[in-house]
């Protein structure tokens, strides 16, 4: 049997006990980091032995594993929190066990997704997992555009060394919606930061974050001309440039389409 085991994402008491038991008695234990497993199974004298098996071997290491079930073997996978697949290594292994009849079978826990999603207050009726943005900002866009007018609402995964810049990217996409940010959650130090897209809250960078973003919604400024909807944010204290971002993503399209028309009106006051 293969066992996909959800580990605690902070708390290391959240985890429950059958998790425990195939911890404890699986043939070998598949591992994103042996190291920050080891911490987990110190904590409950847990003796399994422990392999490596990350995205950089994920493919690799793929059919070992599988030769290993076929064998008998009983073998459970771990990522370094929550559940492994969503947006950790995993899900190669899934596509050989069903392309090779192996059984797999899921150990419930913890997933920061769905945790950031509740401590978010936005609407949890529905929600669509996007997880890490891609590294290159076209690649992003690509992305993400597909949901600029999705109605669910929209979680990503974003590390410490990105976060100001993921939060930015968004802002740039959909424009000032409202968002939370959830950080250290499970244990003492949780935060969650709610606030709309645009603003520039204080964060503390260290840890793991999830962004949970509204959905689209319908935008009655959408009915201004474009040289309304300019206004109506200059008015109320944006600067063009804040503006012209926001117009772009109130009415989903091209920034440099609005600017345009920003500059046109310039002109156009300019000569008056």
């Amino acid at each position: 049997m293969l066992y996909f085991v959800a580990t605690p994402i902070g708390n290391l008491d959240e985890i429950s006990g059958r998790a425990l038991e195939v911890l404890r008695t699986v043939d070998f234990i598949a591992a994103e980091d042996t190291r920050h497993t080891a911490l987990l199974l110190s904590r409950y004298g847990i003796k399994t032995r422990t392999v490596a098996y990350h995205k950089f071997n994920e493919r690799a290491g793929v059919d070992g594993l599988i030769a290993e079930l076929k064998a008998g073997k009983n073998i459970a996978v771990v990522s370094d929190a929550g559940m492994p697949v969503i947006s950790d290594p995993g899900h190669v292994l899934i596509d050989e066990a069903i392309a090779n009849d192996v059984e797999f079978t899921v150990v419930s826990g913890a997933c920061a997704a769905i945790n950031a999603l509740l401590l978010s207050g936005l609407d949890a009726r529905s929600f669509t997992m996007l997880g890490f943005l891609p590294e290159k900002n076209i690649d992003r866009r690509r992305y993400v555009e597909p949901f600029v007018s999705v109605p669910s609402t929209l979680i990503f995964y974003s590390a410490v060394h990105d976060i100001k810049k993921d939060l930015e990217f968004l802002f740039d996409v959909f424009g000032a919606r409202r968002v939370a940010v959830c950080r250290e959650m499970t244990k003492m130090f949780e935060t969650v930061t709610r606030f709309t897209l645009g603003e520039t809250p204080e964060i503390v960078e260290k840890g793991e974050f999830v962004i949970v973003v509204d959905g689209a919604k319908g935008n009655p400024l959408s009915a201004l001309s474009v040289e309304e909807h300019i206004r109506h944010y200059t008015d109320g204290g944006d600067d063009v440039k804040t503006a012209v971002k926001k117009v772009a993503a109130d009415r989903r399209v091209q920034k440099n389409e609005v600017y345009k028309v920003a500059v046109a009106m310039k002109e156009n006051e300019e000569k008056t």
